[in-house]
């Protein structure tokens, strides 16, 4: 999905910025035909490079890597280690499930429901892309009384 994606943007004039670690590249698996592709040591300088080239993060539906990548880049927003919205592109309710225990989690007290927020749900890209271009109203966190800057 991630190559279909980036051909798809190339096709329209976009621009992509492919990020790897080189253990993928030598089992053949990086996107040769990325105007700039990045090569990294390890899956957790990817997430790090990712994360500060990106103004938002979306997820498409995926499989453990994109619930992984989600959840932390989540909690780097509730954590305050960033300002970026996060999103899921709910494709035919692909979703609906995580969606349905991110609520309940707010409801049994484990989530604030500020928190909720964080994550924005949208079945279209457009309407996805509106909402993550907005900026967060997540308060800044403050853990055990104390503010960003303490």
């Amino acid at each position: 999905l991630m190559g279909v994606m980036a051909d798809t943007v190339l096709a329209a004039g976009g621009h992509v910025t492919g990020v790897i670690p080189h253990g993928l590249v030598v089992r053949e698996l990086a996107h040769t035909g990325l105007p700039d592709l990045r090569v990294v040591s390890s899956m957790h300088e990817r997430k790090a490079l990712m994360a500060e080239l990106s103004d938002a993060f979306v997820a498409l539906p995926g499989g453990f890597g994109t619930f992984e990548e989600l959840c932390e880049v989540v909690t780097w927003t509730q954590l305050g280690v960033h300002r970026k919205p996060c999103g899921l592109l709910n494709v035919a309710g692909f979703y609906d499930p995580l969606v349905a225990l991110v609520d309940r989690a707010v409801s049994e007290g484990f989530v604030k429901p500020e928190n909720r927020a964080i994550i924005a749900v949208h079945a279209d890209p457009v309407g996805l892309l509106d909402l993550v271009s907005r900026p967060l109203t997540t308060p800044v966190v403050q853990w055990a009384g104390r503010s960003d800057s303490t």
